[in-house]
């Protein structure tokens, strides 16, 4: 029951949070593109680290080897990433060399599960990876199939961004960068606004996962490749060998998952339902500030 004041006057009732205007945002290319991204990455990276487990040592030069001059048996590089298991006084262990550091990782890394009752010895553990056994051949299959599924979806998001004239939101201009400060301060007061365009930490966001990071994975996987390497041969010495092209690839798909980890975690900041809603119709509740535009097909 309301209150009544001392000169006897009802107070008035708040009004209702008012609402900003329900923008077309994303077109039928970019959702279906987004979707299909999520399918192959997923699969990309699961193959991957099966792969992976073949050889869980990285370096960098033209290979992993190269042989002494005076007792002809192979020097090994140094590896800036191992992933093994060791023996030690208190039984088998899971360790992680990282630029010359060892970690212990049992249960993570290196050995999963029980030691004593049928340890699972691989770098990443099965249930990690696709197939969940070790099989490089299956996996090889899985990781190029949509390996070229994501090339064919990225050249559908691109043509179809060129024309719809998308393309050209993503890259910060002068303008945004100007802003960066002021954006970076509200991200981390956690006001985030929902405007008509990306802020500019998005912009700076999407163009290095779109400009920098998908064409690096692309081209050090096809490095990888022996097949690709005979047709191109001139990519195996732009990076330097196959060995490096190797570790730039690793690097850069953990670049993508922590993306991935940041860009799931601010959706949930934003608001998961406004978010989802936009890349499943379309549309997207802006903040009430946001002007409405029926130019744009908004609806209030």
């Amino acid at each position: 029951m309301a209150s009544i004041t001392e000169d006897g006057v009802r107070p008035a009732k708040k009004s209702a949070k008012a609402k900003g205007p329900l923008i077309y945002r994303q077109s039928i290319f970019t959702r279906l593109t987004h979707w299909l991204w999520v399918i192959c990455l997923f699969f990309l990276l699961l193959s991957g680290l099966n792969i992976f487990n073949a050889h869980p040592t990285l370096y960098f030069g033209q290979q992993s080897s190269f042989p002494d001059l005076q007792s002809g048996r192979p020097q090994f590089n140094a590896a800036w990433l191992d992933i093994g298991a060791v023996n030690t006084d208190d039984g088998p262990q899971g360790q992680t060399s990282l630029l010359g550091h060892d970690f212990n990782t049992t249960g993570v890394l290196g050995l999963s599960g029980d030691p004593n009752d049928s340890g699972s010895y691989r770098a990443f553990p099965e249930w990690l990876t696709i197939p969940n056994w070790y099989d490089l051949a299956s996996a090889r299959v899985v990781h190029f199939f949509f390996a070229w599924l994501l090339v064919a979806t990225l050249l559908v998001w691109l043509v179809a961004s060129i024309l719809n004239r998308h393309i050209g939101e993503i890259p910060p201009t002068l303008r945004d960068l100007r802003r960066l400060p002021a954006d970076i301060l509200s991200h981390l007061r956690f006001r985030l606004d929902h405007g008509r365009n990306y802020n500019v930490l998005q912009k700076i966001a999407y163009s290095v996962v779109l400009f920098i990071l998908f064409p690096l994975i692309m081209a050090t996987g096809i490095t990888m490749s022996p097949g690709m390497d005979s047709r191109l041969p001139w990519l195996l010495e732009f990076f330097g060998g196959r060995q490096t092209a190797r570790s730039i690839h690793f690097i850069t798909v953990c670049c993508f998952v922590l993306f991935f980890v940041i860009h799931i975690v601010m959706m949930i900041l934003a608001g998961p339902i406004n978010e989802m809603r936009q890349m499943i119709t379309g549309r997207y509740r802006a903040s009430a500030d946001v002007p409405f535009d029926s130019s744009r097909n908004d609806k209030p």
